[in-house]
């Protein structure tokens, strides 16, 4: 993924998938980013990579499509974890947009989360995978085209069962061997 012009942001793309709830009060939750995965631009976010911006305080926007006029809602929680950087906000009512991006979600028309940063440390593997070891976190948009495929959407109703945890988990183990014999 190439950099915005002067400003140095650059965005990834990050499907919904089983990751993402929205309700009817327009809290949408997930993950806007997988450690260990290569997204389709060949870079990989290692643990710990947004932990310095996060510290930092600063407010992570919620944007449509990386549009820094379309402010569509508040982050009401980002932050790190054993699988990567999980959010959870708001769209605002009172935002004409966010009502389009609640009705297009539920519907299934936009499934991808994005988030825009600039590169802080980052590395080059042995395969050539650019990997991100610290970030500097801006935003996480609500996006058409994901850039990391993995992601899926979760209903709230899939939640209530544990069975698209248990089968992510599985998921992630067979993908984690599979990167070890490609080593």
């Amino acid at each position: 993924m190439k950099p915005l012009s002067a400003s140095g942001l650059e965005m990834k793309f990050h499907g919904f998938g089983d990751e993402l709830t929205l309700g009817d009060d327009h809290v949408i939750e997930g993950y806007a980013s997988l450690f260990g995965a290569t997204d389709q631009g060949g870079d990989v976010v290692e643990k710990g990579a947004y932990a310095k911006s996060l510290k930092a305080g600063r407010r992570v926007k919620m944007l449509w499509q990386h549009d820094p006029n379309e402010p569509i809602g508040i982050w009401d929680e980002v932050r790190e974890d054993s699988r990567g950087l999980y959010v959870k906000g708001r769209l605002l009512d009172d935002v004409a947009r966010a009502r389009e991006a609640a009705a297009l979600t539920k519907a299934g028309a936009i499934d991808g989360l994005s988030i825009g940063y600039r590169t802080v440390k980052a590395n080059k593997d042995e395969r050539g995978r650019r990997l991100l070891s610290e970030v500097e976190l801006w935003e996480v948009s609500l996006v058409t085209f994901p850039m990391l495929p993995e992601a899926r959407v979760e209903s709230r109703e899939g939640k209530s069962d544990g069975l698209n945890d248990l089968a992510q988990v599985f998921e992630d183990a067979r993908r984690n061997l599979a990167a070890r014999k490609a080593r």
